[in-house]
């Protein structure tokens, strides 16, 4: 009997791959399907010197890779979520969340707590930037974009760098240094470190085995950070970052807004069953209750 081989669209980094391959081999193991990679080119890849938030921030490196899925290039798409805006194309769902990886972000080149006063740190992320802003005020920053050894490559002209540690897990990296940070104090990126494999809505066949390699408390934690961002406004460029975990078969959320600069933080933690509601819930105490609102500006 024939093999079913699922066309997989993806990111042609080496880090992309490496996820497409994660997700090969479940579906392998779990219906014994075959998947082949079709890399794509997206915006975020192409425009490496552009800061991310200069380009409108979520989206830029999904949207060319959804379109392949769309107008029947691939069957499905494979995405680090973090990088998934808050809602998913018309003609396309959402379809599995394996088993997640470590949301933590890390730092690479020195500790945290070695940092010398005055440290330059480089990272192309305005949440990271304003999370340590705010524990170290004396803290210079510069921008860094590109793949992960290009990071790398280039963080010996810096203090440190920051990334998710969830990359050099994948790809089999070991710097000298590397200062995993707790998420309750450092709070990830929505998303981050789970994989997201998007189908087309009415591709039966292909949903039913994707269902297979769902991991559901993963599930559970990437939905109610994605409603976290998707109440704060869609795909809000402010510093946001939200970390879920699945204590006793519920879900337990931790939400951070801040601005630019660090100067003002919010966070709010809860829990609750559904995780939709939790992630609105959460996002609408920071706003309301907060002065979150003051931070993102008039509607």
């Amino acid at each position: 009997m024939t093999a079913v081989v699922l066309r997989a669209a993806t990111r042609a980094s080496a880090l992309a791959r490496a996820q497409t391959g994660i997700v090969a081999g479940l579906l392998t193991e779990a219906c014994g399907a075959a998947t082949e990679p079709v890399a794509v080119s997206t915006t975020g890849d192409r425009r490496a010197g552009t800061p991310i938030h200069a380009m409108g921030g979520k989206g830029v490196f999904v949207k060319e890779v959804q379109a392949a899925v769309l107008d029947g290039r691939a069957d499905i798409a494979v995405h680090s979520a973090k990088d998934l805006p808050s809602s998913t194309p018309e003609g396309l769902v959402l379809a599995a969340v394996p088993r997640r990886g470590d949301p933590r972000d890390a730092l690479v080149g020195c500790r945290l707590a070695d940092l010398p006063a005055g440290a330059t740190v480089a990272t192309g992320s305005v949440r990271r930037r304003a999370q340590l802003a705010h524990l170290r005020p004396d803290l210079n920053f510069a921008e860094l974009r590109g793949n992960i050894a290009t990071r790398l490559e280039r963080a010996v002209g810096f203090d440190a760098i920051v990334m998710a540690a969830v990359a050099l897990q994948r790809l089999g990296l070991e710097p000298d240094v590397v200062d995993v940070l707790n998420p309750e104090d450092f709070v990830p990126q929505a998303g981050q470190g789970a994989i997201a494999v998007e189908c087309r809505a009415t591709d039966r066949e292909t949903l039913t085995m994707l269902a297979a390699i769902e991991h559901q408390p993963s599930r559970r934690a990437v939905d109610a950070e994605r409603a976290f961002l998707a109440e704060l406004g869609g795909d809000c460029n402010l510093p946001a970052g939200a970390h879920a975990t699945n204590p006793g078969g519920g879900v337990q959320l931790t939400g951070l807004l801040a601005s630019i600069d660090g100067s003002r933080l919010i966070r709010d933690g809860r829990s609750g069953r559904d995780p939709e509601t939790l992630g609105r819930a959460v996002a609408r105490h920071l706003l309301d209750e907060r002065g979150g609102r003051g931070l993102i500006g008039p509607a």
